[in-house]
């Protein structure tokens, strides 16, 4: 992804080292799941197998379980003699965690946190429910927001009310979140809501999370979220959700329920008569060791999907521009809506600068062809490359299919969907402009003979845990409730390091929350990936993205594709060549051979397993995807035994 720089705030002098790294949000379940950041100290290294490593193993064995036993879900510890060999570890979870989840998260924690700084003597992480701290350096001896670094995470959705407002709103509810954490002095945390409907009527509430490691006194706890908080204005100004964590102290807001349990501390609405101005804060003066803050801060921007687009965009649009070019109107009409009319100036590109981007669409530049239209790669004036796809004519994608992805993609946030960077409808052009994917599609590796060799096991793991995490985020995760209806490998994206991108929003269904499936009379998707309910009767819901997943796990694993005729004395379709073999226990004989022979044979035929077990007939003997990604990342789970997958050729024997 692209990453723009930002003028970069004055951090609190207390925060040391003042480094922090600015993250877009994504919705993440309450589980450790990937990190949502990490600082690597530099002062000293140790080596493999050094006592210093024997004694992070032996703060591995005990922490997890100390701090998910804790009332407060917080331990330290230290091992080990000076000078050379002892370490100082520090976790947190937070409050609303469950223990299993908080001894989980930490256990997960020492294993990521040394192999994202390796052998370093100082490593800090963060995830959803749990932080995480080791050092050499005493640093349990400071309660003052001291200890480790600072991430900021906002969301790049602005909120549909005046920043001023919306500014002024959360900075109260903030503040008396804080002011009621640090008053509870036995567990120094608090949540919160605040009433936001005579601004914003779709969300109505304003939510916020603060919390302090336990063994900070209020006035320490109290001071080191006042530090915190000064921030807010540097870079949260008008944003509808952001969070800063520190080791000792973080908040967070959002407008949606983000935390488990009921809410402590309930602030009355805002009058919509009153506009006040953002809450002032104050910075706490600097502490005594301010003069190391001068180290550079790090501001990683990861930037992901903008805010909101709804169908009546494309009109308003459309008659806005029509006073100065002429513009072929769209035959279906849409209410008019102030809001999105606003929301899309941000994402709206100049047909010039299209042109500019991609050699006015050469040749050269065409990444490739299907049957909605052609996909250029362009490089914009601010050097972002991106991907530009051009709807042509005759594309069967039409006004429908161009409002469905518009309102959906720009809806989504997660590192495995594809980032929507900006549409452009000039002159009867109808673009829709996308990341840059440098290793494109999936299928272009996976089935080429000579390219398939770049996907080793660890890749393809990674690729099949990062599918299903996107596929997890749009059924059960987002606030919308999704169905791609076209999960297949030429859908899947690979960025630079081969993180899966799922993509080609098109054909995707949005359900309401208490909807479980849907009838059409149009069955639109690919062959080979469509479930059988589906591609009969026309029956679709999230477990039919379930048995997509599935093929494309066997794909995976195997190399094969699923439309692909075998060899005559075998059966017909991937699902029954796999099945055949998993009955007779030969399933190795079909792994991918471009895949080395020392890749981990257990987790292929885990994987295996799940993809049978994704593709059995009935819809109900299929996993959520949020069992599916337990099932992928536990070793300790067991794994149901699979029946036979639906369209499954049984080979007939003559006698």
């Amino acid at each position: 992804m692209a990453s723009h720089h930002r003028g970069r705030g004055h951090l609190p002098s207390y925060l040391v080292p003042a480094a922090a790294l600015l993250l877009v949000f994504i919705l993440t379940p309450l589980s450790a799941g990937d990190p949502l950041g990490h600082f690597c100290g530099n002062s000293a290294n140790f080596t493999a197998n050094s006592t210093y490593q024997a004694n992070i193993r032996l703060l591995n064995a005990t922490l997890p379980k100390n701090a998910s036993s804790s009332p407060n879900l917080f331990a330290t510890g230290t091992v080990g003699t000076l000078p050379d060999d002892i370490v100082y570890a520090l976790a947190l979870c937070r409050r609303d965690t469950s223990a299993a989840n908080c001894s989980e998260c930490i256990t997960t924690a020492f294993q990521d946190a040394q192999q994202l700084c390796p052998y370093n003597k100082d490593a800090t992480i963060f995830y959803e429910p749990c932080a995480l701290r080791f050092s050499e350096q005493n640093f349990l001896s400071s309660t003052d927001g001291g200890s480790g670094s600072t991430l900021i995470l906002t969301s790049s959705r602005n909120a549909s009310a005046p920043a001023k407002v919306f500014d002024a709103a959360v900075g109260a509810l903030i503040h008396a979140i804080a002011d009621y954490a640090a008053a509870n002095s036995s567990r120094l945390f608090g949540t919160g809501e605040e009433g936001f409907g005579n601004f914003d009527k779709i969300n109505p509430k304003i939510y916020g999370l603060a919390q302090c490691t336990p063994d900070m006194a209020p006035a320490d706890c109290r001071a080191c979220l006042q530090g915190i908080i000064a921030m807010m204005p540097n870079y949260f100004s008008g944003k509808s959700g952001g969070r800063v964590i520190s080791l000792r102290c973080s908040f967070r807001y959002e407008q949606y329920p983000f935390f488990n349990g009921p809410s402590l501390l309930q602030l009355p609405e805002p009058s919509p008569a009153l506009a006040p101005a953002p809450a002032s804060v104050t910075p706490l003066p600097a502490r005594g060791e301010s003069k190391r803050n001068g180290a550079a801060r790090i501001l990683a921007i990861t930037q992901s999907v903008v805010a909101a687009i709804l169908a009546s965009v494309v009109v308003c649009l459309c008659l806005r521009r029509k006073k100065s070019k002429p513009v072929q109107k769209a035959s279906v009409s849409y209410p008019n809506n102030p809001e999105d009319t606003q929301s899309i100036d941000s994402l709206m590109l100049d047909l010039s600068t299209l042109r500019a981007a991609t050699d006015n669409f050469d040749e050269s530049n065409k990444l490739g062809e299907g049957g909605f239209g052609v996909v250029y790669k362009g490089i914009l004036p601010s050097d972002e490359q991106i991907a530009v796809k051009r709807l042509s004519q005759s594309s069967r994608q039409g006004i429908e299919e161009l409002k469905n992805e518009l309102v959906l993609v720009a809806k989504l946030q997660h590192k495995n969907l594809m980032r929507l960077v900006g549409v452009c409808l000039e002159e009867n052009e109808k673009l829709l402009v996308y990341e840059y994917m440098p290793n494109k599609s999936l299928d272009t590796i996976l089935f080429d003979p000579e390219r398939s060799s770049q996907l080793d096991w660890g890749k393809r793991f990674r690729i099949v845990n990062g599918i299903a995490r996107g596929l997890q985020y749009l059924h059960e995760d987002s606030q919308l409730k999704i169905i791609h209806r076209d999960l297949k490998a030429s859908n899947v994206l690979l960025d630079s390091e081969f993180i899966p991108k799922i993509s080609d929003f098109g054909l995707a269904r949005l359900f309401d929350s208490d909807q479980s499936q849907d009838i059409t009379n149009r069955v639109a998707g690919t062959y080979g990936y469509m479930a059988p309910e589906y591609a009969m009767r026309g029956t679709y819901s999230i477990k039919s993205d379930v048995f997509s997943f599935g093929v494309l796990i066997l794909e995976i694993v195997t190399g094969r594709r699923n439309t692909v005729a075998f060899d005559s004395e075998k059966s017909a379709d991937l699902l029954s060549l796999v099945w055949e073999h998993w009955t007779k226990g030969t399933i190795v004989e079909i792994m991918d051979l471009s895949m080395t022979s020392h890749s981990p044979g257990d987790q292929m035929l885990k994987c295996i397993q799940i993809g049978l077990l994704c593709v059995q007939e009935d819809p109900a003997d299929r996993p959520l995807m949020s069992v599916v990604t337990v099932m992928l990342s536990s070793d300790t789970v067991s794994l149901e035994a699979p029946s036979r997958p639906a369209f499954c050729i049984q080979k007939r024997v003559i006698l």
